[in-house]
């Protein structure tokens, strides 16, 4: 009930703006006091169409399930058997992105390892380089080619069983990293080439080349470094999937990263993350189109990016064509990252666990995302890697057990039939029928 005032006249009830909500007021309060851009981790938080919009309907009478665990689900994948004399064979479709060194502490990045390896998948060094820990850890070690050069080493590159140059980040197209002075460690800065304790910005671009021409130069450079041993990814945000991918096809690469806006960044601006890109939903069929008309799909391996947290995530991913996803931000909570045991801690940094995004600072309490040796002790990398396996085994069994329920004995056989959408905008971002329709926006050939 409205209370009245002493005349007996109702109050209205306060409304609170939607366009000046009290985040946004928020964020203007903090931008009129500092007179500087919010600088993040994470990816964006708004709420986009997502793959929490999609449905899988599984089997009845029209459709044949398969039984149980007695009943095989194969969930192998192997990437960059195009052109590599040495492709990268993997026991499941789940890898673990790129997270450099520097953004991620030693323990963290051996934990990665370590558990990646258990569970038959591959890891990715990030930014920064390669350290010995992660190589010796990494059973399959992805190394990433970034326009920042930083920790770039021939040797290294010899190392890896495969290499993903890096063009653009789902949390920022277009733009480059941040490594705040405060993670600068002497280890840090050593192998980057960087003073000490200095804020560096990494590049937006690659310094040797503009355009998909010098891209083929480029990977035809690497081939000869490595032999043409090892696969060679193209990293692309999700910003023109179609017209990327089939450029970066072209260029010669094995295999495409496709990263959605719901991917994670150590440090960007906060307008970034939350303005700039597509939702992880929207960019994969114009990619596996691309790959269609190209004559490339599965030959030519798709990677998807940006937001993926569950087995459900997966066969979704598969479903609508991907040969196999990447997490990054999932991974670090599996490590221990924004656990509720350090709340006391976070709230003293002004945040609380789930939301704490502040990477940059260097002051994780779960020593993960840091570089101070104080903090770095509280995590323990054998520990970490055990719980990592353990998330990417359940995520496998989500999927598998999708997949037979929809009849299909490999994580690939998913498709687009499969699905139903619960949204307008899912089912014309993922060109699936509506639920309880045979029509998704734009269909062709169809009087609607």
């Amino acid at each position: 009930m409205n209370s009245h005032d002493d005349k007996g006249i109702p109050h209205t009830t306060p409304r609170q703006s939607a366009t000046f909500s009290a985040d946004v007021n928020s964020d203007i309060r903090r931008a009129a006091a500092t007179g500087i851009y919010d600088i993040r981790g994470g990816g964006a938080k708004r709420k986009v169409p997502s793959f929490d919009d999609l449905l899988f309907m599984g089997a009845s009478i029209s459709r044949y399930p398969l039984e149980g665990y007695r009943e095989k689900c194969d969930t192998s994948v192997t990437i960059g058997g195009l052109h590599a004399s040495n492709p990268i064979h993997l026991d499941i479709p789940i890898t673990i992105a790129g997270m450099s060194f520097g953004a991620l502490s030693g323990p963290a990045k051996e934990a990665l390892g370590r558990g990646a390896s258990m569970a038959g998948t591959s890891t990715t060094t990030g930014d920064g380089g390669m350290t010995p820990e992660e190589r010796g850890h990494s059973n399959k070690l992805v190394y990433q080619y970034l326009p920042s050069r930083y920790g770039m080493n021939p040797d290294d590159l010899r190392k890896a069983d495969a290499i993903e140059i890096v063009v653009g980040q789902g949390a920022k197209p277009g733009g480059g990293g941040m490594l705040l002075g405060q993670k600068i460690s002497d280890r840090v800065a050593g192998m980057r080439n960087l003073p000490k304790g200095i804020d560096q910005r990494s590049a937006c671009r690659h310094p040797d080349w503009t355009g998909p021409d010098d891209l083929e130069i480029k990977i035809l450079e690497l081939r000869e470094i490595t032999g043409w041993k090892v696969p060679i990814y193209v990293k692309v945000a999700g910003a023109r999937p179609y017209y990327d991918v089939t450029l970066a096809v072209k260029a010669g690469a094995d295999a495409i990263v496709l990263d959605g806006m719901q991917g994670g960044t150590a440090a960007t601006q906060d307008v970034f993350i939350e303005h700039v890109g597509q939702p992880t939903l929207a960019i994969i069929r114009p990619a596996v189109q691309a790959l269609q008309d190209l004559g490339m799909h599965r030959k030519v391996q798709l990677i998807l990016s940006g937001g993926i947290r569950s087995g459900a995530d997966v066969a979704k991913a598969m479903a609508l064509g991907a040969d196999a996803v990447a997490i990054g931000t999932a991974a670090l909570i599996a490590l221990g990252d924004n656990d509720p045991k350090y709340e006391a801690e976070y709230n003293a940094l002004g945040t609380t666990s789930g939301a704490y995004d502040d990477w940059h600072e260097g002051k994780d309490p779960a020593g993960i995302t840091t570089q101070d040796p104080e903090l770095m002790k509280r995590f323990d990398p054998i520990e970490g890697g055990r719980r990592l396996k353990n998330y990417l085994k359940v995520m496998t069994l989500e999927a598998q057990t999708i997949a037979r329920a929809c009849g299909k004995n490999h994580l690939h056989n998913l498709e687009p039939e499969d699905l139903v959408a619960l949204t307008m905008e899912a089912a014309a971002m993922a060109k699936v029928p509506l639920c309880g329709t045979d029509w998704y926006p734009g269909k062709p050939n169809t009087s609607y």
